[in-house]
């Protein structure tokens, strides 16, 4: 794992490239690429919490094992819980900590260290981005800092492309409703309604 020495470069690149699109995908791949090559670290993923089951849901990763990927559920509550509650979470030595679910996988995949910490947006927290390393590594502030900055501005992105995708739903919603072709007539005759066994000419003016 490298020092990152040009944390505003590298924070610059990322936010640029997620502002050239409006796919939540995109924008989670360019997050946990550009985290990975900037910090030299083994892998990195970024998972949302679904409220319903509290559980981590795996939303990206770059550098890490479909089989470590696919261990099993993850949940909020268990898999190092006090980066939800309490913010960024370092652990040393995985071997040996009781906040991993899934140590003996985490052993198995080669990892080492892991730095956890929380996606918030509008005091929410949404997810959790999380480094994985090949060796053992204390994590510094401006490794913690850089990885928040980096989740703060990837919650946002990831924010806008939902708000963007609903509100292009309801403007082809709105459009479909001024077609001419969809709309049907308002303008109603002097029978419309009136039951078919009953006369025109029964029918009060």
């Amino acid at each position: 794992m490298k020092k990152v020495k040009t944390n505003y470069e590298t924070i610059l690149k990322i936010t640029r490239s997620m502002s050239m699109t409006m796919e939540a995908e995109d924008v989670i791949l360019l997050t946990v690429e550009g985290i990975k090559t900037a910090m030299g670290v083994k892998g990195c993923a970024l998972f949302l919490i679904d409220k319903k089951t509290d559980e981590l849901k795996l939303a990206g990763a770059h550098g890490l094992s479909n089989e470590y990927l696919n261990k099993g559920p993850l949940s909020a509550l268990k898999s190092i819980a006090a980066a939800i509650d309490e913010g960024p979470v370092a652990i040393y030595d995985v071997s040996d900590d009781p906040r991993l679910q899934y140590p003996d996988a985490a052993k198995k995949e080669g990892i080492a260290s892991i730095m956890s910490v929380p996606i918030v947006i509008h005091n929410n927290v949404i997810g959790v981005l999380r480094i994985y390393t090949a060796e053992p590594w204390e994590f510094t502030l401006e490794d913690v800092n850089f990885v928040q900055a980096v989740a703060q501005i990837a919650g946002m992105a990831i924010e806008n492309c939902r708000y963007a995708k609903g509100l292009k739903g309801s403007i082809e919603i709105l459009k479909s409703l001024r077609d001419p072709k969809s709309l049907k007539s308002k303008k109603r005759t002097p029978y419309e309604g009136v039951p078919r066994t009953v006369k025109p000419d029964e029918v009060r003016a």
